[in-house]
């Protein structure tokens, strides 16, 4: 799997939500009931995001994706989106979809730090990271796991009952947030939820409102992200 600092410990936040929940392999086909179009684009786009992830396997490193709305990008780049074979809303293109754009990222053992020196530009309408996690099932596992970070890491990724996971977790400028995951041990399943990692996609949505942080204002320097490339 990854490296062991992508390891969650099973004592703060799981990589998995308790009620993650199968997901639809199409979210924006006849039978989805959503009201809210933002939502299902969204869900679109990370189910779609987590299929191409997935066809090179597990044992990845994290992918950074940006997030653009179909319809701006199509407006923005006519030649592009015509080459990628977009189709805008007035196109018949489902309403609100988005476009991922995958970036450099390159994070090394610190993800969470990487991904606090982000800030999107204007353009980009949201963000999305595609990750693997080792984790520990709920139960007495949990008791044993030491306090100190790296030996809880190095705890969970050598334990006989690790869950192994590949996880793709979405925000947007709007609010919503949503996540997938599929499990090694039943690679057969998509499971997703609004609050699938939570601690993950505070950070993401971090890096698209850097002022607004749990402790307001922050004034600290933020090196700009690249705008979205081909």
């Amino acid at each position: 799997m990854s490296e062991p600092s992508d390891a969650a410990h099973p004592g703060s936040a799981d990589p998995v939500a308790p009620d993650p929940v199968p997901v639809d392999a199409d979210p924006t086909g006849a039978g989805a009931a959503d009201a809210d179009p933002v939502r299902t684009a969204l869900l679109a786009a990370l189910v779609e995001l987590e299929r191409h992830v997935g066809e090179q396997g597990f044992d990845q490193g994290p992918r950074l994706f940006a997030l653009v709305r179909t319809d701006d990008l199509v407006a923005a780049e006519p030649a592009l989106a015509e080459h990628l074979g977009l189709r805008s809303t007035a196109e018949g293109g489902f309403p609100e979809a988005l476009t991922p754009v995958e970036q450099e990222f390159t994070p090394g053992a610190d993800l969470v730090g990487a991904l606090s020196r982000i800030e999107w530009p204007p353009s980009v309408d949201g963000c999305a990271l595609a990750c693997e996690r080792s984790f520990l099932p709920a139960g007495d596992q949990a008791a044993e796991v030491p306090d100190d970070p790296d030996e809880a890491t190095a705890f969970v990724a050598e334990h006989p009952d690790r869950q192994d996971v590949r996880v793709v977790v979405g925000v947007l400028r709007t609010g919503h947030r949503h996540g997938v995951a599929r499990l090694v041990s039943h690679p057969e399943d998509l499971l997703g939820g609004s609050d699938l990692v939570p601690g993950l996609a505070e950070v993401l949505a971090y890096t698209l409102h850097p002022d607004e942080g749990p402790h307001g204002p922050d004034h600290r320097p933020h090196p700009a992200a690249e705008e979205p490339r081909e």
